[in-house]
């Protein structure tokens, strides 16, 4: 599938023009930063397992009814998704005390939260992603109240069906990061979708036995083994990709 224009270019990911109207190819890089982007790095064929990951998880959600922009996997590391007006808040949901919400709060890493708290931040590199409240989105337009309702009762259905999957496979789904957006019809009616991507880059995932880190916190804090960890991941959810980890240097270079 030919790729159209570069539209944008992420820490993460690079956006090119669809073969339709309203669709959008997505490639995954295997670069990787963090602390907004003051940390820089390269995490070999992350790119790679966060596209299968991606999918996989995607798609389940689909199967309950939550609406996403994810389309189908085009190769190993790009997928076709469609085209999304989005909106510029980042909804994080936590269910156990790490990161940000530990320094902030003072409240010890891996406490267990009474129970599952939605935080949103502003959708800005330049601001460092600051937290906002409700009150925010809704006078400055961002989101209508019942687009927050919406994406609210999303986030926490999403919570709690990636929870149960997670467990099951011997991992805790600490706390993560979802973004949505919103898509037109013919009739140009408007729904909000679920969009971006969920893999170990915007989900802290710990082992349910030994709490060992399986995310882009072994980055961020240099605990080293991260593709290992990715790895680990894809492997209990069983995408490895087709043929064990081929293709991890990207050979679809980006022109």
């Amino acid at each position: 599938m030919a790729r159209g224009r570069k539209l944008y270019e992420g820490k993460a990911k690079v956006l090119f023009a669809g073969p339709e109207p309203g669709t959008i190819i997505q490639y995954f890089k295997d670069d990787a930063t963090a602390f907004n982007n003051v940390k820089k790095g390269t995490i070999t064929g992350k790119g790679v397992l966060n596209n299968r990951i991606s999918e996989y998880l995607m798609t389940r959600l689909m199967e309950i009814g939550i609406p996403t922009h994810f389309l189908k996997r085009i190769n190993m590391r790009e997928q076709l998704v469609r085209e999304v007006e989005i909106i510029p808040v980042e909804i994080i949901v936590r269910n156990i005390a790490a990161g940000s919400m530990s320094k902030r709060l003072g409240i010890p890493e891996g406490t267990q939260l009474p129970r599952s708290i939605v935080e949103y931040c502003y959708k800005s590199d330049e601001l460092g992603d600051p937290l906002i409240a409700e009150e925010h989105i809704t006078a400055f337009g961002w989101a209508s109240p019942q687009d927050l309702d919406d994406i609210l009762a999303m986030s926490l259905r999403v919570n709690d069906f990636l929870s149960g999957l997670f467990m099951g496979i011997g991992i805790k789904l600490v706390d993560f990061k979802l973004e949505f957006g919103r898509v037109y019809d013919e009739n140009g009616e408007m729904r909000i979708v679920l969009a971006d991507e969920i893999s170990p880059d915007n989900c802290r995932l710990w082992d349910t036995s030994t709490n060992e880190k399986m995310d882009k916190d072994r980055f961020r804090r240099d605990l080293g083994n991260v593709a290992e960890a990715y790895q680990e991941v894809a492997r209990r959810l069983g995408i490895l990709p087709e043929g064990g980890l081929q293709d991890l240097q990207g050979s679809e270079t980006i022109q």
